[in-house]
């Protein structure tokens, strides 16, 4: 029923900027505000890291890795939340994926970051 679907992602030269963006469907009588929703990603060889999140609360948290270079944000009317990737280094290569968390955790497919050197 609920989906989550990423867009944005692709190939982008070391210094570069993306927009992730993950828009959920199926989320009919969902108040979206109220919910936490993150972006993880997964470098080959690596676990699953939490890059950045909307708590329950509202609040935003960031991965020191990524701290002043990336930006989440979300369109309540869109049921959409943002990546804003900036100063991107090749260390940022990976799968990205969108979490939203209700009375279970829905995951989008993932979509590729490439940063080049």
């Amino acid at each position: 029923q609920v989906q989550l679907v990423e867009s944005g992602g692709g190939l982008v030269q070391a210094g570069g900027s993306l927009r992730l963006s993950c828009a959920a469907s199926g989320t009919s009588g969902i108040i979206f505000s109220h919910n936490a929703m993150a972006w993880y990603r997964q470098a080959p060889g690596k676990q699953r890291e939490l890059i950045a999140a909307f708590t329950s609360f509202g609040i935003t948290e960031y991965a020191d890795s990524v701290k002043g270079r990336f930006t989440i944000s979300r369109d309540n009317a869109k049921n959409t939340v943002y990546l804003q990737m900036n100063s991107l280094k090749p260390e940022d290569t990976a799968v990205y994926y969108c979490l939203l968390h209700l009375t279970r955790d829905y995951w989008g497919q993932g979509i590729q970051v490439t940063v080049s050197s």
